[in-house]
């Protein structure tokens, strides 16, 4: 029977996790056109670094486009970090990080860890030198996304495991404690995704 309850759980979690993906992308925004649109139609910037966390290395983070909609400014300074696990067991510090620049302010920083590593986000981006960037502490904001899962009659799992996914997602550890990030230095945003 316990077998049953950890094989259910297991692919309700995967399913859910790949349904929620799914009707994400469904929404975002090519990078470079984003990017394309800040030339043309520059928002108020202000001063200081914001740290996006994303998963997508094409796509504008929801984080971002909630605070641009909302706030309706951007950091002089824009930081899309994509955390990577390696298969090896560490990644040397050399090893550790790779820096693009797109310009208009938005770099794409990815950070790569092996299995036996504890990631440290700004540990390893107080490492990252490069000409335009400043991650000190007090000048940088690191922005999450949040989603709430809201169960519907849209085509993908039977009603009664979508509400299980919601409930195993609303309980998941988040990202602020797994990657150390400074719990004064963080805003969540949120969305609501109908799976």
């Amino acid at each position: 029977m316990a077998g049953l309850v950890l094989f259910v759980l297991m692919t309700t979690w995967k399913r859910g996790k790949q349904l929620l993906v799914e009707r994400i992308d469904e929404g975002s925004l090519p990078l470079p056109i984003f990017i394309g649109s800040i030339r043309v139609q520059p928002p108020h910037r202000v001063q200081g670094t914001a740290v996006f966390l994303t998963a997508r290395q094409d796509a504008v983070p929801h984080a971002l486009l909630h605070n641009l909609l909302h706030n309706q400014v951007l950091h002089e300074q824009v930081v899309l970090l994509t955390v990577v696990n390696a298969d090896a067991p560490r990644v040397p510090r050399d090893q550790r990080f790779e820096v693009e620049c797109y310009g208009e302010g938005f770099f794409r920083v990815v950070l790569h860890y092996g299995f036996m590593d504890e990631p440290d986000v700004p540990a390893a981006l107080s490492l990252c030198h490069l000409e335009g960037l400043d991650f000190s502490p007090m000048r940088t904001t690191y922005f999450l996304s949040r989603e709430t899962v809201i169960s519907s009659k849209l085509a993908g799992m039977a009603r009664w495991r979508e509400g299980l996914f919601a409930f195993m997602l609303k309980n998941a550890n988040g990202n602020l404690r797994f990657f150390r990030l400074p719990l004064n230095r963080v805003i969540e945003l949120g969305t609501q995704v109908e799976i």
